[in-house]
């Protein structure tokens, strides 16, 4: 069964509206567990827009599945991340301000740089994934540099499903272009993961990509729980899940 790994971000984003220490992030991640969560997905910007550097301590001493840690690749928030050791770190791109992260990295592009924090990470045990889009060059570049996985960003799959559905010509090229990424990957020894955009109405289609490891999801889980709790909604992920791993 593919694993859900559940993005707490707009969680801190609500407490910080008012700069309140409510809604908690930790009880939220551990509700997601009570619920059948099998990691919880932070992302610490270097703006510190949502998630705080306590957040990341805090859910490190009292989680009991996995910590991801979301990050770009920078000196400080490195640091950070050899200090507290989550299970995974994810290094994303940053963009001050862009309202989500908009797209993969360029791991060709920075691949000197990228190396050099992943050795670091690695080196004090930490799995390391990259954010890439889905580009069989970029996933290739990812093995060269030594990652240890991958996630591959489902951006622009969840916008043209919601744009002409799954039997269009268009989400059926980009469809393509993740089944072809996900393949070349696996060949490469690479952790298969996927997130962005990803929802109670897209899931379906992406669940039929053999050995994908795990979804991160954050957005329409939060989203949901304002309706329905956030236990129900990740219990509503996780039996979407099931129904199309069988």
């Amino acid at each position: 069964m593919i694993k859900l790994g559940v993005n707490i971000d707009h969680i801190a984003t609500i407490r910080q509206a008012r700069r309140e220490d409510f809604p908690s992030v930790l009880q939220a991640a551990l509700l997601c567990e009570k619920a059948g969560a099998d990691g919880i997905t932070a992302h610490l910007r270097e703006d510190r827009r949502h998630i705080q550097d306590k957040d990341i301590y805090d859910l490190r001493k009292s989680i009991k599945t996995k910590l991801n840690l979301e990050m770009a690749a920078s000196d400080e928030i490195a640091g950070i991340a050899l200090d507290v050791k989550p299970d995974f770190v994810c290094l994303v791109p940053e963009k001050r301000l862009e309202l989500t992260t908009e797209g993969g990295l360029d791991i060709k592009g920075q691949s000197k740089k990228l190396e050099k924090v992943i050795g670091k990470l690695k080196s004090a045990g930490i799995k390391v994934s990259v954010f890439i889009d889905p580009d069989i060059s970029q996933v290739n570049a990812s093995a060269e540099i030594g990652a240890d996985c991958i996630e591959l960003h489902t951006g622009k799959y969840a916008a043209l499903y919601k744009e002409g559905g799954k039997n269009s010509k268009p989400f059926q090229d980009e469809f393509g272009n993740i089944i072809n990424a996900s393949n070349a990957a696996l060949s490469k020894g690479l952790i298969l993961n996927a997130g962005h955009g990803l929802d109670y109405d897209n899931i379906g289609e992406i669940c039929r990509i053999a050995r994908l490891n795990e979804f991160n999801i954050g957005f329409s889980i939060i989203a949901r729980a304002v309706f329905a709790g956030i236990e129900n909604a990740v219990k509503e992920m996780k039996e979407i899940l099931l129904k199309y791993s069988n």
